[in-house]
């Protein structure tokens, strides 16, 4: 478990590396809030330990997230390492699952992408650098606002890229250390301190390492934080290549092994962080025994791949009631589309035989208006409503004439109707309004004499007087239009001037009132 906690707190110096470093037993910290762009981020990104955004995101056995460096402080630094987010929510619900362990806890890469995903700036004063999460240490390993101590020992933090300018008025910049052999710089700079006798030191420290320990400790340090002092060594050189060669042509070959170096440093901890575990050391190489610290990482590493078989079993389990009740789901559904077709195919029928019927039933209730309105007496009184504006329809030629309701001679006699023309018909078109009869087919019409020979009268009513105007003919037997029809009705025949359109609307006469007018037809028997 130490190999374990020392493997996480390593992960988790190195992102410190390029921004703020705890030192001894100070806490380390998640990202600040401070570097969030726009609001603050949602709680599920934030630590349970230090409140800030977490990094390296870990979700322990009861369910909380934690910096992957924030949970193994917790753990070391606290014999009973329990989960301060559960005693929060319910302090008499503490169970076993709320005691830390990294070997409970696992990577949570889900919120750790979406952590990556988040808009931040540097947070550096004076820098306006913005972009993802995932590019902020990136920046702050190379930020000019990064405040940098001075490698000549003056105690002095000074904005990267100001370094140059500092070296120029550093008062320990000339009085003590070696010649620079650059072709640029022609000042000396000091050596690093060496370590303090005495003290067993980690051999980094005169880069920034901070380890102390005995003999033993510090060679299981070494071996272990191979990134951090990959780190450590990134930062020196990238000072001191800011600081003695900050102009002409030797920067471009620094910056280059900069970069190299830097590459090296991610390429070895990418390649650690896959293989879970630190680079062997030379023993190893050759052969050597396994150490005991080895044994028992893999020891956690088998536990580990045990919990996770589980958890694949469980899942695989689930995988397959979901493809059971997936494939349910589609039988049942291709049931219920053939029954929707077969529903739609009843309603499409009923839709039919309904447009029929309202047919058949328009056409009964045509046929009983007519008979409502149907006279067997021989004569039929006539009344139109709305006079004006079918004139006005007839001079237009929307509306050619108006049929009266049929009448008949008897009740088994012969079958009648009028036809009115408002602009006229024939001679009298455009000048008189025309009245003419047209014998329609009857239900008798094989016991009737033919050709038609009763006399005919067409009264037009005045409405106040009395002076009706009439018009009264005789059929002419030998005309078509008073033979037994073959057709629903024969040719029209009578009055093409029956009245001038003139007198209809003139107030002498009141054939014309309130857009009504009456018309009267009578049949009666030849004599």
């Amino acid at each position: 478990m130490a190999e374990e906690r020392h493997s996480i707190s390593g992960s988790s110096a190195t992102a410190v590396a390029v921004g703020s470093d705890p030192g001894g037993d100070e806490a380390p910290l998640g990202y600040p809030l401070s570097v969030c762009k726009d609001a603050l981020p949602a709680p599920k990104y934030l630590c349970s330990h230090c409140k800030g955004v977490l990094r390296r995101a870990l979700q322990t056995a009861c369910g909380h997230r934690y910096c992957s460096a924030c949970l193994a402080w917790i753990i070391q630094n606290d014999k009973t390492p329990i989960c301060q987010s559960c005693k929060a929510d319910d302090a008499g619900a503490v169970n076993e699952r709320s005691l830390l362990s990294v070997e409970k806890a696992f990577s949570d890469a889900a919120i750790n992408k979406e952590i990556s995903e988040l808009d931040v700036h540097c947070g550096i004063p004076d820098c306006t650098w913005t972009g993802l999460l995932k590019t902020l240490e990136e920046h702050q390993s190379t930020c000019e606002h990064v405040l940098t101590p001075c490698h000549f020992g003056c105690g002095q933090k000074v904005a990267r890229k100001k370094l140059a300018d500092h070296w120029q008025t550093c008062p320990d910049g000339g009085t003590s250390g070696r010649s620079c052999n650059s072709k640029v710089c022609r000042h000396e700079h000091p050596d690093p301190p060496e370590p303090p006798k005495g003290e067993d030191g980690c051999r980094f420290s005169r880069i920034g390492c901070v380890f102390k320990g005995d003999a033993e400790e510090r060679d299981e340090h070494e071996r272990i934080a191979l990134a951090i002092h990959l780190a450590l060594l990134l930062r020196h050189v990238q000072q001191r290549m800011a600081s003695l060669c900050p102009t002409g042509g030797g920067v471009n070959m620094c910056l280059r092994d900069a970069r190299a170096l830097k590459g090296l440093f991610f390429s070895l901890y990418h390649q650690r962080a896959l293989e879970g575990d630190s680079l062997p050391l030379d023993g190893e190489r050759a052969g050597g025994p396994m150490p005991a610290r080895r044994a028992k990482e893999v020891s956690v590493l088998e536990a580990k791949l045990c919990v996770f078989e589980n958890i694949a079993s469980v899942l695989s389990k689930e995988m397959d009631l979901s493809r059971q009740r997936m494939v349910a789901f589609r039988r049942q559904r291709g049931l219920d589309q053939d029954t929707i077709r077969g529903l739609e195919l009843k309603i499409a029928d009923l839709q039919r035989r309904l447009a029929q019927k309202n047919t058949a039933l328009e056409r009964v209730q045509e046929r009983l208006q007519l008979a409502e309105q149907a006279s067997h007496d021989g004569t039929l009184l006539w009344k139109i409503t709305d006079v004006h504006r079918k004139c006005y329809e007839a001079l237009s030629g929307r509306v050619g004439s108006l049929q009266s309701p049929a009448f008949y001679t008897a009740q088994y006699g012969y079958k009648l109707c009028m036809r009115l023309f408002l602009n006229g018909e024939g001679r009298g078109k455009g000048s008189h309004v025309s009245l003419f009869l047209v014998l329609l087919k009857g239900d008798y019409d094989a016991l009737l004499p033919w050709p038609f020979a009763h006399k005919i009268t067409f009264m037009l009513l005045d409405q106040n007087s009395g002076e009706h105007l009439i018009h009264t003919f005789h059929p002419d037997p030998t005309s078509v239009a008073f033979q037994r029809p073959v057709t629903d009705m024969n040719e029209a025949s009578g009055c093409a001037r029956f009245l001038p359109l003139a007198k209809l609307q003139s107030p002498k006469h009141a054939y014309l009132k309130e857009g009504t007018l009456f018309l009267k037809g009578v049949a009666e028997p030849a004599l």
